[in-house]
């Protein structure tokens, strides 16, 4: 069912999914799809004082999307002098031939080796592989390091994984013992990476986003809401 829905700065259109669930869930695509699911039993006019009571996450993250379409509209041809985002620095791209495909990098340039006649997919690919590695090697580092403060509440070293995804930058499974973390972290300053990191570890203490969690977050990292400032900013880029 398609709903129009007038807000204080605007109209959206949403489409509602009725079905057997507890909460009115909303969920934004990065195409701007905006869909609600709630419960047959659930009248019309709840749902739509509980998406007004959403409009500033809404308009939010319409908004990030619509600044990522304009990100990913500059296509890039994986040439000399473009540049990539590491963990919140510019890096310039060099490409060089070789015998052999592998990449390289210093404190301001990414050096890329590729074979004589390599086409742009290939070199997209050889980029986006090594940007994933990174990705992985660095937040590795800091969970290792992060570790010993929650190791005493007799936490066990989690599984870590990595996956692209669309509206979060971490997620954390206590029963599982798994924290997943969006490869798009590759952007965000090492500031930031922390913070997803220690906020996801705090889960396994407290499951939830309630007063509790946030005093016990403040107690590993007394400036986490500045960190979450920052990463609100960063504009994530999939690799």
């Amino acid at each position: 069912m398609i709903r129009e829905l007038k807000l204080s700065d605007g109209t959206i259109i949403y489409e509602l999914q009725i079905k057997n669930v507890k909460n009115i869930n909303l969920r934004i695509k990065p195409n701007g799809n905006i869909y609600v699911s709630a419960n047959a039993t659930v009248d019309m006019d709840k749902i739509d004082s509980f998406i007004l009571s959403k409009e500033k996450f809404v308009l939010g993250a319409l908004k990030k999307f619509e600044e990522l379409k304009k990100y990913e509209s500059a296509t890039k041809e994986y040439v000399d002098g473009e540049t990539f985002l590491m963990f919140g620095h510019e890096m310039r791209l060099k490409v060089r031939t070789s015998s052999k495909r592998y990449i390289e990098c210093d404190e301001s340039y990414i050096y890329l080796y590729v074979k004589e006649g390599d086409s742009t997919e290939i070199k997209q690919k050889s980029i986006n592989k090594w940007l994933k590695s990174e990705c992985r090697k660095t937040i590795s580092l800091i969970c290792e390091a992060v570790y010993p403060k929650f190791k005493k509440y007799g936490i066990e070293f989690p599984e870590i994984k990595y996956r692209n995804m669309i509206s979060r930058w971490g997620s954390c499974q206590p029963k599982k013992g798994v924290l997943t973390f969006n490869y798009a972290l590759i952007n965000a300053p090492i500031s930031c990476v922390e913070y997803v990191v220690v906020h996801e570890f705090a889960h396994f203490l407290v499951a939830n986003h309630s007063r509790k969690f946030y005093e016990q977050l403040s107690v590993f990292l007394p400036d986490w809401q500045e960190r979450r400032e920052r990463l609100k900013k960063i504009v994530p880029n999939e690799v």
